[in-house]
């Protein structure tokens, strides 16, 4: 067999690399090669255990693949032949290309805690069996511990008390839930809807070991000598980049021992390309290498990779990083850098916060709180970073806000929006939350 186009991974950058090429390149062929017969959305991993109800509502569907005339292959990809440009399966089969993408994503982190190899001991693959039989043991359990208070962490806390009789503890070792994403005011609000829940929230803490008898879990031993009965523990402290077939053919690796592309994507053999959770993700404030992991990072990145195959046309701008998440049906959405962070980084920053029903009036029906904060550098008044938190309309406004970032707006031109309203749909054009926030910033800048 010989494609124009071998791309191996089938999850969202593989797929969008796909998509893009025969966007662009037409009359190239395309073949997809993956490992997994199902492919999950992985942001919707959570969900399977609540609002969705079971793996196989939770799929990325093949007819995606075969609406844009993109082969596939349901196979392991074990070597390239970088030489006579030819990938090896675990089959036996093998393909030749002209050009490849490596969209081969990452692998949850496993930390070197004694007793993580015990039974019901559970990560965050993207495996549907393996998925399949974690519900099936949520179904039974009594007592659930997640280690890691981020937004994995948090999302699995709110799903899986929906239909069950199970007590919940999250164990983060930061300060706060989500203390990486956002500043202070939406991790407090945060922890309080999930202790208001039901769940036990317990930070600033470690877990030291997971003990039990017959090589099952039954309980979690913290640094403080405190214990937590546990016949269920999930590991959600994030993934690393999946690049053993990268380094395997000899490819540069970066900083984080991911694969080492440059800006169109491509990496040391100009041949091959790479996007998704395997590759360096650049930072849009630094320029350098961040652990940044995102289903919108890898579909930008896959865009830029499938444009590029066959001449430049696009180059990466670097990772803003827009988060969102839904916790007892309230939103918590960030873009761009924390006040902490910018902070951390050199910035001088001045912030800017409003809040209201995101209807006008607030009697409307589906009105809700909703608050906006933004961070601004000081003196050039530049938005560096923004927090939704509260009705989930604030999805999409937090898109708005990372639009703002990557085009460098000021928070005086922001303050100058011209907004679209409407009483059943936004907040009142006078209380717009994000105009008066970056009102507020800019009245900070001239203080």
């Amino acid at each position: 067999m010989a494609y124009d186009v071998i791309i191996v991974g089938g999850s969202a950058a593989g797929i969008t690399a796909g998509i893009t090429c025969r966007r662009h390149y037409p009359g190239k062929s395309v073949l997809l090669i993956r490992a997994a017969k199902q492919v999950p959305i992985p942001c919707g991993i959570p969900y399977i255990y609540g609002t969705v109800g079971s793996p196989e509502k939770n799929l990325i569907p093949d007819a995606v693949l075969e609406k844009n005339g993109i082969e596939f292959l349901v196979d392991e990809v074990e070597d390239i032949d970088r030489e006579a440009r030819v990938v090896r399966t675990r089959s036996g089969k093998t393909a030749e290309y002209d050009k490849l993408v490596l969209a081969t994503g990452s692998q949850p982190v496993v930390p070197p805690i004694p007793g993580v190899d015990r039974e019901n001991v559970y990560t965050i693959r993207k495996d549907v069996p393996y998925l399949a039989q974690l519900k099936e043991r949520m179904d039974v359990s009594k007592n659930l511990v997640i280690v890691g208070g981020g937004f994995i962490g948090v999302e699995f806390a709110d799903e899986c008390r929906k239909g069950r009789d199970i007590s919940v503890t999250i164990v983060e070792m930061l300060p706060m839930c989500l203390a990486i994403a956002f500043d202070e005011g939406a991790c407090s609000t945060v922890e309080e809807i999930l202790t208001g829940s039901g769940v036990k929230v317990l930070t600033g803490t470690k877990v030291s070991s997971f003990e039990g008898a017959d090589g099952k879990v039954e309980k979690v031993m913290l640094a403080g000598g405190q214990e937590i009965p546990a016949d269920l523990v999930i590991l959600a402290i994030g993934a690393g980049p999946n690049a053993a077939l990268a380094k395997k053919a000899g490819l540069e690796l970066g900083p984080h021992k991911a694969i080492q592309v440059d800006r169109h994507m491509r990496t040391s053999d100009e041949n091959i390309f790479a996007c998704g959770d395997c590759v360096e993700t650049l930072s849009f404030f630094t320029g350098k290498s961040t652990a940044l992991k995102l289903a919108s990072i890898s579909t930008m990145q896959a865009r830029i990779a499938g444009a590029n195959l066959f001449g430049n046309r696009r180059e990466n701008p670097g990772a803003i990083g827009v988060y969102s998440t839904v916790v007892n049906g309230k939103c918590f959405a960030t873009a761009g850098l924390t006040e902490g962070a910018a902070r951390e980084m050199g910035y001088e920053v001045v912030t800017g916060e409003a809040g209201g029903p995101n209807r006008h009036p607030g009697g409307m029906p589906g009105a809700q709180d909703l608050t906006v904060r933004l961070i601004c550098e000081k003196p050039s008044g530049r938005l560096l970073g923004g927090q939704v938190y509260g009705a989930e309309s604030g999805g999409e406004l937090i898109n708005a806000v990372g639009a703002c970032i990557s085009t460098r707006l000021t928070a005086d031109a922001l303050a100058l929006f011209q907004l679209g309203t409407h009483p059943a749909l936004t907040a009142s054009p006078i209380a717009y939350q994000l105009v008066n926030a970056a009102e507020q910033a800019v009245k900070q800048l001239h203080a």
